[in-house]
């Protein structure tokens, strides 16, 4: 654990990764962005723009949380630390159930009353938000977001940067592709493509909705 921590990003979705990284005891110091804030509720100290030239938190070694709500920023965020050499570390909600045969990359956050149970796989720079489930032997790939309250049956697989939205059913076995959005309380119970949005119980792609 580095002795200073920044998270990236500094505003809804990163108040949750900040409360939930102090719950942890984590040294969470500094926050990154653009420019100073003028909203301050954690009173952390401004660090600077992490991807400006004069950036001081690889002088001062920082290590970083990632507090990014949008899947590509967070993916494209996360690889530029790892290349300058930071390192990033994850947040795992002291609240939430994790097995202990769960296989976790890097800049991930598991939000609180998460359940995560055996051999599933999650990817690097993922969130898995408010009171998901994630079963037996799911593989999450890189940059996915599973929304509040999604739940994810036995064996589902879900590919890069891919939204699973809140409320909504995965039925076991099924693969999701990359890059697809799931709408909130949607149900799905078949494969799904890359770059789809499904709506609707059973879940639909939009475009035969249009139909």
């Amino acid at each position: 654990m580095s002795d200073k921590i920044a998270i990236i990003g500094y505003s809804g979705h990163a108040f949750v990764v900040s409360d939930a990284a102090i719950l942890c005891g984590m040294p969470l110091k500094y926050y990154c962005e653009q420019s100073p804030l003028p909203k301050n509720p954690f009173g952390f100290t401004y660090l600077g723009n992490e991807w400006a030239e004069d950036f001081k938190g690889w002088e001062e070694k920082v290590g970083f949380i990632l507090g990014i709500g949008d899947n590509l920023r967070r993916v494209k965020t996360g690889g530029w630390i790892l290349n300058k050499g930071g390192l990033i570390h994850n947040v795992i909600h002291p609240h939430s159930s994790v097995s202990t045969y769960f296989q976790l990359g890097t800049g991930n956050f598991i939000s609180r009353n998460v359940s995560v149970n055996a051999f599933s796989k999650v990817g690097d720079f993922c969130i898995l938000n408010t009171g998901c489930i994630l079963e037996h032997e799911c593989e999450i790939g890189n940059g996915v977001h599973l929304a509040p309250g999604a739940v994810l049956a036995g064996n589902v697989k879900v590919g890069d940067l891919s939204f699973i939205g809140a409320g909504s059913v995965l039925k076991q076995g099924i693969c999701i592709g990359s890059n697809v959005i799931i709408g909130a309380g949607a149900v799905v119970i078949n494969d799904v493509p890359d770059n789809t949005i499904i709506a609707g119980n059973p879940g639909k792609s939009l475009d035969k909705y249009k139909n």
